[in-house]
Order: structure tokens, then C-alpha cells, then sequence
């Protein structure tokens, strides 16, 4: 009873803290962006990570065995994945351009966990014969935080098509009315001269702020897609030795398993994408195969297991395999 009661406690400890950091994150965009508030923003994503981590390690004693045997404990596992992502920049003192997609991902994810599933899913499950594995912990562990590692860097790259399209649009105007200005008669082109100019050059700062936001966009979109790569095959080579263990070959083409190779070729391709484009390429033509690699993920981890099919059939929605 004790541990129920401490698993409710730093669930919702942690709910509401990253709520608040989403209210900071607003504030911020609303003004100007305050030191004091966002160093509470990211006090506050520690302190959901360490909350996250308790409940973890608490549902891991009162279940023996590692918890991810339900849909709610994977939410919740990559709930704190997320957490984990948020504070990679500051191992190399970076400006944290993350905290806008972890936040409200651990927050929505979290909120479907404990307010989207039944109270009955919430329960710690027995783990079924083919679960009973010590693969269990290397494998599902991978596949979720590489699933939290790709989704970040693919709405990243979702964020960099966007801006990269508004500043094409916004180039494609400023020219417009530039000519029209020319085609004045002289009074005119003499009287609107200067505000042309003085147009002109707010429209270059607010470009260069917008080209400095589409390089780090794409910096970290490429280096965090780039770590989910790396769990996601490490996670794939895992659950094949698993699958040979269990089933007795290393690949049958389960629903899964095919899917999880789809979306591991769609990243590999972002990744030669990305490394052989030009300069001025690389960041729009990747971030396309990264916007397909979105779609991939959530039909991987949620759709598979929704429609009950295949080997990976008890992860429908009793228990999730990866």
C-alpha cells in the first residue's frame, strides 16, 4: 500500500512541476525572456526527472521486475527519457534550444498516462513467459529512448521546414514590394525611399535571427536523431538475440519488427542525407526524411500495439514489448 501511495505522490509531484515549466515557457515567449524564470524552468525539469526516476525504482521493487510491462509504464519510462534529452545541452554548456519540445512532450506523454488510461492499466502486470527474459531491460529500454530521441530531433527538423518556408515567404514579399517601390515615379521612389530602407533593414536582423535559429535547429535536431539512431540499433540487435532466445530465429518479420526496420532505414537515410548534402541543403532536404520518420515512430510504438497483431500481440494493450 505504501509504495501505491508513494507511485501516486511522485506522479503527480512530477505532472505538476512540468506544468509550471510549460506556464514559465510561455511567460518567457510572452516577455522578454526573464534569467530568474528560466532557471526555475530548468530546476523544475530535474526535479521531474529525479520524480520520475523514484516512481521508477519504487514500481521496480513492489513488482520485481523492471517496469515496463504495460502501456502506463512505458509512457511513464518515456516520460523521463524525455526528461534525459532535456538536460543534454548543459553537459557542454549549451543555450538548452530542447526545452521547447521536451517539456510539452513529457507533459502531454505523462498526461495521457495518468489521465488517458484506465486505473486497471495503471496496475503493475505479470510479466507473460516470453517477457521473462533479462533482455527485457536492454531492449525495451533502448527502443524507448530512442523513440524519445527521434521524436525530439524529428520535430526539430519539423520546426526547421517551417521557418525555412516563413523566411522564403517573408523574402519572397520584402522583393515584391521592393519593385513595386522602383516602378514609383521619381517623387514617389525619393519620398518612400527611406522607409523602404529602414523596412529593409529590420527584415535583414529579423533574417539573420531567423538563419541563426534554423543552424542550431538543425544542429541538434542532427546530433539528438543521431543518439536515437544509436539506441534504436542497439535496441534492434537486442531484441533480435531476444527473439532468437524466445522464438528461435533472429528475424521473423513480425508487424514489429518490420516496422522498426522501416523506420531505422527512413533515419539512416536522414543521417547520408545530412552528412553529404551541401551547406545550404542539408538542413531542408533531411529534415523532410526526418518529418517521415515522425509518422513512423508513433505507427512503431503505438499503432502496432493498438491493432494486437503479430508475435508482439500482448503489447496491444496489456503489455508493451517495445
Amino acid at each position: 500500500m505504501i509504495f501505491v501511495t508513494l507511485e501516486h505522490i511522485l506522479t503527480h509531484i512530477s505532472f505538476s512541476i512540468i506544468s509550471i515549466v510549460i506556464i514559465i515557457h510561455l511567460m518567457n515567449l510572452l516577455v522578454d525572456e526573464i534569467e530568474g524564470l528560466r532557471n526555475s524552468s530548468e530546476k523544475g525539469m530535474i526535479t521531474t526527472f529525479f520524480s520520475i526516476t523514484g516512481f521508477l525504482v519504487i514500481r521496480w521493487i513492489s513488482s520485481e521486475h523492471f517496469p515496463l510491462s504495460n502501456l502506463y509504464e512505458s509512457l511513464i519510462f518515456l516520460s523521463w527519457s524525455l526528461s534525459i534529452i532535456h538536460m543534454i545541452p548543459y553537459l557542454g554548456n549549451h543555450k538548452n534550444d530542447l526545452s521547447a519540445i521536451t517539456a510539452p512532450s513529457a507533459i502531454f506523454t505523462q498526461g495521457f498516462a495518468t489521465s488517458g488510461l484506465s486505473n486497471e492499466m495503471h496496475q503493475p502486470a505479470i510479466l507473460v513467459p516470453a517477457l521473462q527474459s533479462q533482455w527485457l531491460m536492454m531492449h525495451v529500454s533502448m527502443m524507448l529512448l530512442s523513440y524519445a530521441a527521434l521524436l525530439c530531433g524529428s520535430l526539430l527538423s519539423i520546426a526547421l521546414i517551417v521557418i525555412t518556408f516563413q523566411k522564403k515567404i517573408n523574402f519572397f514579399k520584402n522583393f515584391l514590394s521592393l519593385r513595386k517601390s522602383f516602378f514609383f515615379g521619381n517623387m514617389e521612389y525619393l519620398n518612400e525611399k527611406g522607409s523602404v530602407l529602414k523596412n529593409t533593414f529590420f527584415l535583414s536582423v529579423q533574417n539573420f535571427y531567423k538563419y541563426q535559429l534554423i543552424q542550431r535547429l538543425d544542429y541538434w535536431s542532427y546530433r539528438v536523431i543521431s543518439l536515437g539512431f544509436t539506441f534504436l540499433t542497439i535496441g534492434i540487435l537486442s531484441g533480435a538475440v531476444w527473439a532468437n532466445e524466445a522464438w528461435g530465429s533472429y528475424w521473423n518479420w513480425d508487424p514489429k519488427e518490420t516496422w522498426a526496420f522501416i523506420t531505422w532505414t527512413i533515419f539512416a537515410i536522414y543521417l547520408h542525407t545530412r552528412t553529404n548534402s551541401k551547406l545550404q541543403d542539408q538542413g531542408t532536404n533531411s529534415a523532410f526524411v526526418a518529418s517521415i520518420g515522425f509518422i513512423l515512430i508513433w505507427i512503431c510504438y503505438f499503432g502496432i500495439n493498438l491493432l494486437g497483431i503479430g508475435f508482439h500481440s500482448y503489447g496491444s494493450f496489456q503489455l508493451i514489448s517495445n
